[in-house]
């Protein structure tokens, strides 16, 4: 079964600095048309940093959408379209948490709320870590601290870890390290 819808037009019904939204009209595989609303974004990358010792370096953050501070992972957008995702984990990695990662491991993509949100956001494991001054953005505050693998997983269990990203990294991580995911990308 097709199951592809045509794109017949596209307008940006917004333009912001982070992202934008689109109006399209489509044709759906039974050839009536629709229309779709949906945010574009540039892309993104997140970075699980894991101590030599098992701890994950997370971040503290307050996220505006959901007033309140949220546990994750570093994360940033990219530049621009044809930035290459693994120089900017490298980058936010530094940035957030000062760390810099002597291994980069990725770990496949993550799409958000792929029925609203065309980001695609590259996920990674970093390890063999040295460390330096972070270099947060000056509208950026951040809380950054340690926390054991096997812990985060549990809190992810829990339901007390909300940011997807996160729980997706820590799992596929926890997995990995197990022996039981084979990331061949």
């Amino acid at each position: 079964m097709n199951l592809e819808e045509r794109k017949k037009t596209s307008e940006v019904i917004f333009d912001g600095k982070v992202l934008n939204v689109r109006l399209d009209t489509v044709t759906l595989p039974n050839g009536v048309d629709a229309t779709r609303e949906y945010v574009h974004h540039v892309g993104a990358v997140a970075v699980l940093p894991l101590t030599d010792e098992g701890d994950v370096i997370l971040e503290k953050q307050f996220r505006y959408p959901f007033h309140e501070v949220l546990v994750e992972i570093p994360a940033g957008k990219l530049d621009s379209p044809t930035e290459d995702p693994r120089k900017a984990a490298l980058r936010e990695l530094r940035e957030e948490t000062g760390a810099l990662a002597g291994e980069l491991v990725y770990l496949g993509d993550y799409y958000g709320s792929p029925a609203i949100l065309d980001e695609r956001l590259r996920l990674y494991l970093a390890r063999n870590l040295t460390f330096a001054e972070q270099e947060t953005d000056e509208d950026e505050f951040l809380e950054v601290f340690r926390m054991p693998l096997d812990e985060l997983v549990g809190e992810v269990l829990a339901g007390n870890i909300l940011d997807g990203k996160t729980q997706v990294a820590a799992l596929r991580v926890w997995t990995m390290l197990k022996g039981e995911y084979h990331n061949e990308a």
